[in-house]
Order: structure tokens, then sequence, then C-alpha cells
């Protein structure tokens, strides 16, 4: 089910084995053996790409929720071990260079602690801590944020993701209302309202959904979508991002449950307020 996620999410075998840390012939024949099992493909495959069938679709939902309860049937497991561990919730953007700092500096902090990720696509700004799938999540700002405590890391100036040959690529900079007719990337139906209107700008606005950052660099690519990111990340050479004049940075945060006085997350907070300044 881990495998067929990755694919699902990803709509590639590649990036989906990379991400998995495996290679892609084993990944293809467990899918395929996944697809004989439930006796109906999952992808449609085409030299454009994969996409999800309707059974892949409606399995995906079903394997979310299964992987979820598996990973609480282990937390609560380890927990009643004695087991100390830390679960954190990363907001699809493990290429932050905060993160890789702060692993570095908690694990010399609490080398004899199992520290678990939970990598998460953009419909959770919680990272599944809503949920109680993690201790802590480090992830964006705004989001509903009743009965949590949040401590900001770093703000990122924001820019417009657009085509490398889309003619507003060619600006310095542009004012959200350059953009006022173009499509733009939605996030699922059910996504924290906070959360939606800031990606879009302040205003509803229609286009694709997406659920991870690979869907929005390709929702781009292949339909001339605009969406916003922030500023400082690599992409690739065939899309350009614009900073906006007018739109308020990005708050990278980290986040709890109110009242939580677990150690660890005390500790990692600290650390992280210094591995994410810039």
């Amino acid at each position: 089910m881990r495998y067929f996620v990755a694919v699902a999410e990803e709509l590639h075998f590649g990036r989906a084995a990379t991400r998995l840390h495996m290679s892609q012939p084993p990944l293809s024949r467990a899918i395929k053996q996944l697809e004989s099992d439930v006796g109906a493909p999952l992808f449609d495959r085409s030299p454009a790409g994969v996409t999800l069938t309707l059974v892949g679709a409606v399995l995906l939902g079903e394997a979310r929720a299964l992987l979820d309860h598996a990973d609480r049937v282990r937390e609560r497991v380890s927990a009643a071990a004695g087991a100390a561990t830390i679960t954190i919730g990363i907001l699809g953007d493990g290429t932050d260079p905060g993160v890789a700092r702060l692993a570095a500096a908690y694990g010399r902090h609490h080398p004899g602690i199992d520290i678990r990720i939970r990598d998460t696509d953009l419909t959770d700004p919680t990272c599944g801590l809503s949920a109680g799938l993690v201790d802590i999540a480090l992830t964006r700002a705004p989001f509903d944020m009743t009965a949590l405590t949040v401590r900001a890391l770093r703000t990122d100036p924001v820019g417009v993701v657009l085509r490398a040959d889309d003619p507003p690529a060619r600006h310095d900079r542009l004012p959200l209302a350059e953009l006022g007719d173009r499509r733009w990337f939605q996030f699922p139906r059910g996504t924290d309202p906070a959360w939606q209107s800031y990606w879009n700008g302040g205003r509803p606005r229609e286009g694709p959904v997406v659920r991870t950052v690979q869907e929005c660099l390709q929702a781009v690519l292949w339909n001339g979508t605009v969406g916003l990111a922030p500023l400082g990340h690599e992409l690739p050479a065939q899309l350009a991002v614009v900073p906006l004049t007018d739109m308020p940075p990005s708050r990278v945060v980290a986040v709890w449950n109110e009242g939580d006085t677990n150690p660890l997350i005390r500790s990692l907070v600290e650390i992280a307020t210094t591995a994410y300044r810039r």
C-alpha cells in the first residue's frame, strides 16, 4: 500500500522509486501484483505519463486510511513498551536546508531517541498533527491554529511559478493583479480554508486540483497553470519563479498540540529555531 500511495501521489514510477529509496523494477512488479490481487488496473500508463484509474482513485483514499491506522497502532504499541520516540511531520518540502541542519543537530543532542518522520502532501498543513499522527509538525502558516502552539522559524518571500516561455516570466517582479485572469492550481475540497486562500493569493480561483509539490509543477508545465511558491527553491529549467510585490511572506513554523509538555518537543523547537535561520 505504501508503494501504491507513492506512485499515486507522484504519478511517476521513477520519482516514486526515489521517494521510497528503491529501484524502479521491483516497484513496478509490486504494483502489477497489487493490480492482479485487486483484479483491475490501478493506473493508466502512456508515453505522456501515469494517471489513476477510477479503481485506483477509490483505492487511494482507502490506502491512506489504512496506512494512517497502521501508524497509530505502531505509535501506541511503542508507547506501551516505553520506547522514547518522537514523530515529526514535514510538509512535502524535505529539500529545505533547515530540515537537514535540524536533523543533524537533533541527532547529536538526542542520540538514543527513535525519530520518526511523516512526510505529507499539501492537503494537510498540520502534517497529521490534527489527526494525532505526529507529535510536532514543521510546516507553513496560515491554517486553523485552534488548540495548537506555534513557533515561527523563518519567513520566506513568495513568487509566482510560471513556464519559462510564459511572457510574464520575463518580468523582474509582478503584482498579483496581473495574474487575475489566469488558472491557478487548487487543493482538494475540505482543505483548510485559510491555507487554500493564502496560496490562491487571497481570493477564489479556478484551476486543476493538486496534492503534491510535483503535481503543482506538472500543472504549470502541462497546462500553463500559475501558482505560488516560496523563493529560493530549485525548479526545473522549463519553469521560472517571479517575485510578487504585494504577497505577504510565507512563514515556516513548528506547531504542536497546546499543553503538550513532552521535553523532546520543547528541545526540537529550540534547536529548530537556530537551524532554520538563513
